[in-house]
């Protein structure tokens, strides 16, 4: 048994050399367990929140969501200008780029905004929180989570190997999806008012699912061609962009299409 665990802790400590000395002592970035941990807390309150808050009222959250939602417009508007910005200048191929692991400003600017996207994953699970607190319980489904864990997983893996390169355009694609999708949450959070005015919630879906075809395509192309990049990272986002699709193509369809048709055969 010490023989095992030995094994084992040499392993994950030659696992975790091999991340990039660049984000060695950034925030969260030395050992996986404090996102583990923020990760586990975070399970821990969808599973006990809607017990917790079963003989509870709703909470009035508005004075906190409009500026929460505004911010992660304003910090998603940064990150989608500092990807792109910082990719032209460095020249960035948007077919295969490598990583730059130097210390040159371009290659610690791109490394720095991968960064404050993995964070701003961890600062959006609030979202769930929020939803708990307002007893919205049809907000929490399994795709919302899934895909609120899985980020945050994904980005640390991220930023603690390949800080930079082909990862910079899932970031700046989803960064501008979240400029709008944000913007659309903190307009709702103001008031009913402003529904007439929000028609267009459901073609914020059909934006969400053309960034995830767009990853499809982009990593399935550099499956097919020699590129000086993670192929496992590569599998990783190809293979994560297709459970992406399945899991929101079936709630547009479950949302808008069924319901469309339910609609016009009611009218009938």
């Amino acid at each position: 048994m010490e023989g095992l665990m030995k094994n084992f802790t040499d392993s994950y400590n030659a696992i975790l050399a091999k991340g990039d000395p660049r984000v060695e002592n950034w925030l969260l970035m030395k050992s996986p367990v404090p996102s583990a941990i923020i990760g586990i807390l975070y399970l821990v309150a969808v599973t006990a929140g809607p017990s917790i808050m079963r003989d509870r009222k709703p909470l009035n959250l508005k004075w906190i969501l409009i500026p929460y939602n505004f911010a992660l417009v304003a910090l998603s508007a940064y990150m989608f200008y500092e990807f792109v910005v910082t990719s032209v200048l460095s020249n960035y191929s948007y077919r295969c780029q490598p990583v730059d692991y130097s210390n040159s400003p371009l290659a610690l600017r791109m490394a720095n905004v991968c960064w404050w996207f993995f964070f701003s994953k961890v600062i959006e699970l609030m979202d769930t929180i929020f939803f708990v607190c307002r007893k919205k319980w049809d907000q929490i489904t399994f795709l919302h989570v899934y895909h609120h864990c899985s980020m945050i997983v994904n980005w640390w893996l991220g930023v603690k190997y390949i800080a930079g390169g082909q990862s910079f355009f899932p970031g700046m694609l989803n960064s501008f999806v979240h400029v709008i999708m944000y913007t659309y949450y903190a307009l709702a959070a103001i008031g009913p008012h402003l529904q007439p005015y929000l028609w267009w919630k459901r073609y914020l879906t059909r934006l969400q699912l053309t960034q995830f075809l767009a990853f499809l395509i982009h990593s399935g192309y550099n499956l097919t061609v020699d590129c000086d990049f993670p192929k496992g990272y590569i599998i990783a986002v190809f293979a994560y962009a297709v459970s992406l699709i399945i899991l929101f193509g079936n709630f547009y369809y479950r949302t808008y299409t069924l319901k469309q048709r339910e609609k016009r055969s009611k009218k009938e």
